[in-house]
């Protein structure tokens, strides 16, 4: 059950940034989390497949697929977001830079770690960053822009509910410590976002 929430949860956090990037016209998701997100959703779609098909191998590839998409409104309207400096050549060469150290850093975590660890050291720690990094986002673009109330939530029970799981049933305290700090900041940036609603000039 847990499995299947977090599942669900973390497929809306996908389609409705998809939906808030295109009618916005920007990215609904930090890109640093967004390509750290991507690698490990197609590293681990190899690993789960290679050994044949698996439920999580398939979700795994539709998340990569969505994810596909907002790295698509990323690059589509990222470079507005920088300052005039950066030039077309130079958002580019750092967008490269930024994916592969992300494929890599994943590369890493399975080398040291092995599957079983690796999968879930690497996912809570990009999410306690994604956490963070949100409400950077929220700062940077002075307001809700290109963000909302439902991929805030949908992040936090997407986190809570594997936190539980191998957190508290299976008994990681370092799963449990990330996940517990990965709440800290989601309810903090819920909190942004409904401050926002309740007075838009803040």
């Amino acid at each position: 059950m847990l499995t299947l929430v977090s599942g669900l949860a973390w497929t809306l956090v996908y389609l409705e940034a998809i939906r808030i990037g295109l009618r916005d016209r920007t990215y609904a998701m930090p890109v640093a989390a967004l390509a750290l997100n991507f690698a490990w959703e197609v590293t681990y779609a190899v690993v789960e497949l290679r050994g044949g098909p698996s439920a999580q191998g398939v979700v795994n590839v539709v998340w990569a697929l969505a994810d596909t998409v907002i790295i698509w409104t990323y690059l589509r309207y990222g470079r507005a977001e920088l300052p005039g400096f950066v030039t077309r050549p130079l958002f580019a060469a750092w967008s490269g830079l930024l994916f592969a150290t992300a494929f890599a850093v994943q590369w890493l975590f399975l080398a040291h770690f092995g599957t079983h660890d690796a999968t879930r050291y690497s996912a809570f720690l990009q999410n306690l960053l994604m956490s963070g990094l949100f409400i950077s986002l929220y700062a940077a673009r002075r307001g809700p822009r290109g963000q909302s109330l439902l991929i805030a939530i949908a992040k936090w029970l997407g986190t809570l509910a594997p936190t539980l799981l191998f957190g508290v049933l299976e008994g990681s305290g370092f799963v449990l410590g990330l996940g517990v700090l990965c709440s800290v900041f989601d309810l903090a940036y819920i909190g942004l976002l409904l401050r926002s609603r309740a007075d838009p000039s803040r």
